[in-house]
């Protein structure tokens, strides 16, 4: 094929390694597990389901990608052991409110309502041993501050 013929298929092939450049790089991806994770707050008990983030490339992707994520869901990061945690919102589409916990499953701080796609730092304000990711609004819906409970096995809780 001469190259006069194969520069007609040039712009159709850069459109499609494009297009599937964005389909493996764009497209959200699941942390490899989802367990329950209770909040014990003064108001009572709240249930989520949380995706487990708890390798480098899980906690480096985090929720990023995302169009939606239903109430009662979330992304639990385990930074073990604990540790001074910051956090961004690159690439990530949704306000979040990001729980940042202690090794004994206490909360330590909330940064509520986050800024979509914002290179800010978020910082822990002291050593975490996880943080949960929940659709913003959450802690305001639910009463969740800082003190309350997290029972989950990754504090030693159930």
């Amino acid at each position: 094929m001469s190259l006069f013929r194969f520069a007609r298929f040039r712009a159709p092939l850069l459109a499609i390694a494009a297009l599937l450049t964005w389909v493996c790089v764009g497209v959200p991806s699941q942390a490899a597990e989802v367990q329950p994770l209770e909040i014990v707050t003064r108001s009572g008990v709240q249930m989520f389901s949380v995706e487990i983030a708890k390798t480098e490339k899980e906690r480096e992707t985090g929720l990023m990608y995302r169009k939606e994520l239903a109430d009662g869901r979330g992304m639990l990061f385990d930074f073990s052991p604990e540790q001074q945690v910051s956090m961004w919102m690159k690439n990530t589409f949704l306000s979040l409110d990001m729980i940042f916990i202690g090794s004994d499953g206490r909360i330590l701080r909330i940064a509520e309502n986050t800024e979509p796609q914002s290179l800010r730092i978020i910082s822990s304000g002291g050593p975490a041993k996880g943080v949960l990711e929940v659709i913003a609004g959450t802690a305001k819906k639910y009463g969740i501050a800082p003190g309350d409970q997290i029972v989950h096995p990754l504090f030693g809780k159930r």
